[in-house]
């Protein structure tokens, strides 16, 4: 199947189209510009590119979280209006298990981490074995402290992806727990990664039309929390 897969949950913005597994093409982008500049400039070089008509498409993939509100909500949005104009199905695909996909090849756990900031990341662990990911966590926002003492008596082998890799990797090595870093062509979130991750839910009839395609933030906006405050 082929697949457009959009990856905006972070600084970084990138597009890809895979086929069966296989990138047929990629676009990343790390400017400091904003996604809603960039992202669907990308996506029509893509198509341009290969040739490939959009109603060629099998399905729309995208990184609904967690990650930046504003980047989530960017990206949510472009697929959402693909997948209801194209009139295709969705995949609403976690950014931690797209980025764990990432590191597959690796044997032993996956620590998948994006900076959530006070004091947290937002994370998830999987283990790997012949490239086979098995989830062990759900996506959460956690502490170093409560990762490191979760991770402290499994002697597995450790690697750290995600934008918040070098924090984590940093962190446990600290605490005495080994932890190494993804390569850098490996280490960060991308689309192609979302696709693959989407292929996955494919196969287990997880796809879901235009309409349920939502973000999942895990913590409320910092302008809602602050809302709540000021009520209190």
């Amino acid at each position: 199947m082929k697949i457009l897969a959009l990856e905006t949950s972070a600084k970084a913005v990138s597009a890809a189209i895979t086929e069966n597994g296989v990138v047929l093409a990629s676009g990343y982008q790390d400017t400091g510009l904003t996604h809603s500049r960039t992202l669907m400039p990308i996506v029509k070089h893509l198509f341009q590119n290969t040739g490939i008509a959009p109603q060629e498409l099998d399905a729309i993939a995208v990184a609904v979280g967690p990650g930046s509100f504003t980047g989530i909500r960017i990206g949510v949005s472009a697929a959402k209006g693909l997948a209801f104009s194209l009139d295709k199905p969705a995949a609403a695909v976690s950014t931690l298990a797209a980025m764990a996909r990432n590191a597959a090849f690796a044997g032993g756990l996956i620590l998948c981490a994006m900076d959530a900031r006070r004091g947290q990341i937002y994370n998830a662990v999987f283990s790997a074995e012949g490239g086979v990911l098995t989830r062990l966590t759900p996506d959460r926002a956690i502490s170093l402290a409560e990762l490191a003492e979760e991770l402290r008596p499994d002697a597995r082998p450790k690697i750290a992806v995600g934008d918040g890799a070098r924090l984590c990797a940093d962190f446990l090595n600290q605490t005495g727990i080994p932890c190494k870093l993804a390569p850098p062509h490996l280490m960060m979130q991308n689309a192609m990664s979302v696709a693959l991750e989407a292929e996955a839910l494919a196969l287990e009839g997880r796809l879901v039309d235009a309409q349920a395609l939502l973000p999942v933030y895990l913590r409320p906006p910092q302008a809602e929390r602050l809302r709540k405050a000021e009520r209190r």
